[in-house]
């Protein structure tokens, strides 16, 4: 970051030009700028949307970073670029490639309407078209929206969430005033950017509604909080919303389900778990609770995240205490039933991981 501000330091960049150079998250991008910021290693000359530049020690800052930092693209300096990505559609008949997201974890797209799910999404948000992915945790919905939208901004949804979560509020600077921090929603709007609400659900129905102004045709939101300003959307602005069904408090309103034309069932890829070399056994065991779960016959099933947990602990503490874990992290409601069917697959008891006698 302090290299790309050096190298051009009569340049001023955005926190999305900024990603899109450097591949990472909005938050990462944002948040390593305003530490540049109060090391005085560069400067905010901007708010709508947020601008940075060198300042005399940013130089200095550069040569401190780790060698061979990501390189600018030849447009810089220029215009802006957009905050779409690239298109990821693959010839006919070739397989897509795994997209590298900013925590460094590769996605594998998974088909959605004939098109590579990253390319599906793109697709809708360059037609305006909301959408909101449910499913059970562990499936892969924010890998999937983080491998299509590099300029990306996540709100973590949870009861506690505020109106100011997401449009911002007053803090007090170091001088002992008070300034009002734009929230990631205001971000998102000015920057032209993808806002993802992961766990929408989970946030109360009245902070919600100040985001659909936005997301209707007005696309505009007032911030009542800082003079009441009125902050119309730029081109780009796009809003993506996560839902865990079976999460207690998680409840999907009618006037949240309205303003996603599109909502796309997300289940766990257990063919790619096989492809990663997951032992086939726990694959098949998975599978099997995955289907008794849509009989209504137990209410949960390992996803790819506990499949890539089992793996680990296998290659650690051995197979056998992978599949007691296994059984052990299930819900207690459904232990015996998960219990059981590990039993038959295995051929021999199996209960939940635990402390055996003092050695």
């Amino acid at each position: 970051m302090a290299k790309i501000l050096a190298d051009h330091a009569s340049s001023e960049f955005s926190v999305t030009e900024l990603v899109q150079m450097l591949g990472h998250s909005g938050g990462a991008v944002g948040n390593a700028c305003d530490t540049l910021v109060a090391r005085g290693e560069a400067e905010r000359v901007g708010s709508k949307p947020r601008m940075y530049r060198a300042t005399p020690k940013t130089a200095a800052a550069a040569q401190a970073t780790p060698p061979n930092p990501p390189t600018p693209s030849a447009a810089v300096p220029g215009p802006r670029p957009t905050a779409q990505p690239t298109k990821a559609t693959p010839p006919p008949g070739e397989k897509p490639q795994p997209i590298t997201r900013p925590n460094g974890q590769r996605y594998h797209p998974r088909s959605l309407a004939h098109l590579p799910d990253v390319e599906a999404l793109r697709r809708l948000r360059e037609a305006g078209v909301a959408v909101l992915l449910y499913g059970p945790p562990g499936t892969g919905k924010t890998s999937l929206i983080e491998a299509a939208f590099p300029d990306l901004i996540t709100v973590a949804g949870d009861g506690d969430t505020t109106v100011g979560d997401l449009i911002g509020e007053y803090t007090q600077d170091a001088s002992g005033g008070y300034e009002f921090i734009y929230g990631p929603l205001v971000t998102a709007i000015q920057e032209g950017r993808a806002l993802l609400l992961d766990d929408a659900t989970l946030i109360s129905p009245k902070v919600l509604a100040a985001l659909y102004p936005a997301m209707d045709g007005r696309r505009q939101i007032q911030v009542k909080a800082h003079k009441g300003e009125t902050i119309t959307a730029t081109d780009g602005f796009y809003v993506i919303a996560g839902h865990n069904p079976g999460v207690h408090g998680a409840v999907l309103t009618e006037a949240l389900a309205s303003r996603f034309s599109v909502q796309i069932q997300v289940g766990s890829d257990y063919d790619l778990a096989a492809s990663l070399k997951i032992n086939r056994t726990a694959v098949r065991i998975a599978r099997h609770l995955a289907t008794s779960q849509q009989a209504g016959d137990v209410g949960w099933a390992p996803q790819l995240r506990e499949l890539i947990a089992f793996q680990k602990i296998a290659d650690v503490l051995g197979t056998e205490a992978a599949f007691a874990n296994l059984v052990g992290v299930a819900p207690l409601e459904d232990r015996d039933v998960v219990a059981e069917i590990v039993t038959k697959a295995l051929g021999r008891p199996v209960t939940a991981l635990a402390l055996g006698r003092q050695l």
